[in-house]
């Protein structure tokens, strides 16, 4: 009987392979439009904005708690603090419960609360089984309002962040992108400044209380909540759990940090003798978000990038020098961006890479894309714009994102009707006005033997970069 069965399958086989069609004839149905779930928004009498989405597809509660505030407010003398506050907030436990008390009562129920703080924003979160979820969210609240900052939990975080830095030499394409930033921003600024042993040393218990008690107040959060959940049984635990927390009506978030290029062209290179290959960054200050010709750029970005881009096809495939290559302009929301290229590279083959870049990005400027890269580019931005939407989640996310950065809430139904309306015109439009090969600054970490030609064949001057890092204070102690 198995070997009738087996035998009938057999038989069936040529027939489907001389079914199959060649890649090329596959049809697929159009992108679906971008729908933007029900949601409400609403305000607590004590300012805290909330949005609530009900999705009840699976018995799960998720929410996201956003801060205005940042380590780009950091003290200089202190980088690394707002990090440690976003890790000890949830680490360190809270004036109820220890952190190995959090941790047993968030396994028990598969739950989790976490927060952090990065560059322009401080989050909190929690994930919760539906059943679970006045359970969990006391919990959540109770961290983001009553953190107790254990100083041995301090400890261990600048423990980890000391291993960190004994360790960020390790990663040639870590070196690359952090070195860089340096050129672009300039090495005090808060966009590119880096934690050392010193600013570690420098930081207290106090000072992670004094910035928690900066920033931290129901008049400068945004809260939201996703899953399956009744809006109006959520309104009543939000207020039940956030309504008595005291506002702070002098509160006063700084000023943004001033952003200028600090390197405007130049070959600037970090030796790193044991590589065999180079690692390329190259570039110059870029622009924010709510440019006007944001939704072009990116059509951009797609004629250069991926599989079939000018890049990729040109420097890659071509004229084989490069194992990965990009070029892009990547913006920010409110501070400027950069437009970036470069890749990895055989060390011999670092001139001719980095000269194959600079020829594409003049060449965008000079010739006009055909209909079939618009067309392609324009598909391929529509295409992972739309999957960026695939749940409630990452819309409710976007349009947090979007009020907390003061953009209006329709940003994302524009830009894709902008790319849609994108034209050849329009690519080499901002090609022309936003690219800047005089002010393209290129950092490179590699084997300075290995480079053959050197890198003097690009400029005559190149400016070596030290990586050392500065060695720890060894009668430091941590301040209490």
């Amino acid at each position: 009987m198995v070997a009738t069965i087996l035998l009938m399958i057999l038989l069936r086989l040529p027939a489907v392979a001389q079914a199959a069609r060649h890649y090329t004839e596959l049809t697929f149905p159009a992108l679906p439009e971008i729908k933007v779930p029900a949601y409400t928004r609403y305000k607590l009498d004590n300012g805290i904005v909330v949005y609530l989405m009900e999705d009840r597809e699976l018995p799960l509660i998720g929410g996201t708690a956003l801060f205005r505030t940042g380590d780009r407010w950091e003290p200089a003398e202190k980088v690394g603090l707002a990090g440690l506050v976003g890790e000890v907030m949830r680490n360190g436990g809270t004036k109820k419960h220890s952190a190995d008390e959090l941790n047993t009562m968030l396994e028990q129920r598969a739950a989790s609360v976490e927060t952090s703080i990065g560059t322009s924003s401080g989050s909190a979160s929690f994930s919760s089984l539906s059943e679970d979820l006045e359970e969990v969210f006391a919990l959540f609240a109770e961290v983001i309002q009553e953190p107790a900052f254990a100083q041995d939990k301090i400890d261990l975080g600048k423990t980890q962040a000391k291993g960190d830095i004994a360790r960020r030499n390790d990663n040639p394409g870590g070196i690359a992108s952090r070195e860089f930033q340096k050129l672009i921003y300039g090495e005090s600024s808060p966009y590119s400044r880096t934690v050392e042993y010193a600013n570690l040393d420098n930081i207290s218990r106090q000072d992670l209380v004094n910035f928690y008690q900066q920033y931290f107040y129901p008049n400068n959060m945004m809260l939201g909540i996703v899953g399956d959940f009744d809006s109006k049984k959520m309104r009543e635990l939000i207020q039940a759990k956030f309504g008595n927390w005291k506002p702070n009506p002098q509160l006063k978030v700084p000023p943004l940090p001033a952003v200028s290029q600090a390197k405007q062209g130049g070959i600037f290179f970090v030796d790193r003798p044991q590589l065999t290959q180079s690692y390329v960054q190259m570039g110059h200050l870029g622009g924010l978000f709510n440019s006007p010709d944001y939704a072009a750029l990116d059509v951009l970005n797609g004629v250069l990038n991926g599989f079939g881009g000018r890049l990729f096809n040109e420097v890659r495939s071509r004229q084989g020098l490069a194992y990965s290559v990009y070029g892009a302009w990547s913006p920010r929301y409110d501070y400027p961006g950069i437009f970036l290229a470069g890749g990895q590279t055989r060390s011999e083959a670092t001139v001719p890479f980095i000269q194959a870049i600079f020829a594409e990005i003049k060449r965008i400027q000079a010739e006009a894309v055909t209909p079939q890269e618009l067309a392609f580019a324009k598909e391929s931005t529509i295409n992972s714009f739309v999957f960026n939407f695939q749940d409630p989640g990452q819309t409710l996310s976007r349009l947090m994102r979007y009020e907390y950065y003061g953009y209006p809430a329709d940003f994302l139904l524009r830009y894709r009707r902008q790319v849609e309306a994108t034209t050849i015109a329009d690519v080499q439009r901002v090609a022309r006005t936003y690219l800047k090969p005089e002010k393209i600054t290129t950092l490179v970490v590699g084997n300075s033997a290995a480079i053959q030609p050197p890198l003097t064949a690009l400029a005559a001057q190149v400016t070596p970069i030290d990586i050392t890092i500065p060695a720890p204070r060894t009668t430091a102690t941590s301040p209490q």
